[in-house]
């Protein structure tokens, strides 16, 4: 395992590398590494000679400075995960200068309607600062492939529309055995939230269950309450959108593929989720 620091010395390390044939696959994380991200980055190792992790914690896509200051930096714990699946990954952890240079700064999108709901609704400047990093990155790693979880669906479709000669791969969600999605944040859970988050995913394939027989705005209400009946959950939004646009809906096209898209506090933390409904 190699670690880089240094953008310009990762560069030169990928440029010999490509001399002597070898592809490159890509995992962009902000550490806190768990088997979610360790999926993504078996997937490279089996389609890639060489696979690249960069490890970093992109201050422009907090809204909240106090959600940023608690997230965790655990590289020397994540180095050691990653020595797990492989030792040939080469490891990127620049720190915020390395990547934007001696001043702060967030580009300009039109990301044509994906940004508009769910998380872009409810997180101001979220996917300008997420586009933005993943562009500076790629722009360093420059890879054949770079993969990237289904979790963060609405994410996944907007690194997509960027104009990029990349291929873009999504992953299938990582669950625990109860069903909620691996995420950073889950170590933030007690046990006894962790049993009532499982409930995320339970309503979510309940919805996947009855969307055929079953009005949308019904279905919603529905689940809407029963995760409110829970005092340690808030319900921030519930929406079933298609695909493609990731444009709500209220009722069901046949020929287009829906999903349902989640967001819960749960005991003040906040968790995401999405589910494809047919």
């Amino acid at each position: 395992m190699k670690l880089f620091h240094k953008k310009l010395e990762l560069i030169d390390h990928l440029d010999h590398l490509r001399k002597l044939g070898s592809d490159i696959g890509f995992v962009p994380t902000m550490g806190a590494l768990h088997n979610g991200h360790l999926s993504l980055l078996k997937k490279s190792l089996l389609n890639n000679k060489v696979t690249v992790v960069s490890i970093f914690v992109n201050p422009t896509q907090f809204s909240s400075s106090t959600d940023l200051s608690t997230y965790p930096n655990k590289l020397k714990e994540d180095c050691s995960l990653l020595k797990t699946i492989s030792d040939e990954i080469l490891v990127f952890a620049p720190d915020s200068k390395e990547i934007y240079g001696d001043k702060m700064y967030v580009n300009s999108y039109d990301f044509k309607g994906l940004d508009d709901f769910m998380e872009g609704e409810f997180r101001n400047n979220h996917f300008e600062g997420v586009a933005t990093v993943v562009e500076l990155l790629l722009n360093v790693v420059n890879p054949d492939t770079a993969y990237f979880g289904e979790k963060d669906f609405q994410q996944l479709q907007i690194i997509k529309s960027l104009e990029t000669n990349i291929n873009i791969v999504g992953c299938k969600t990582q669950r625990e055995k109860s069903g909620l999605a691996l995420s950073s944040r889950n170590h933030k859970l007690s046990l006894k939230s962790k049993k009532i988050a499982s409930n995320i995913f339970k309503n979510l394939t309940f919805i996947k269950s009855n969307i055929s027989n079953h009005k949308i705005e019904e279905l919603t209400n529905i689940v809407s309450d029963k995760i409110n009946s829970f005092d340690q959950m808030n319900l921030e939004y519930l929406i079933i959108a298609d695909e493609d646009k990731l444009v709500p809906t209220d009722s069901i096209n046949l020929k287009k593929k829906y999903r349902a898209f989640i967001s819960v506090f749960v005991d003040g933390i906040r968790l995401i989720d999405n589910i494809a409904l047919n």
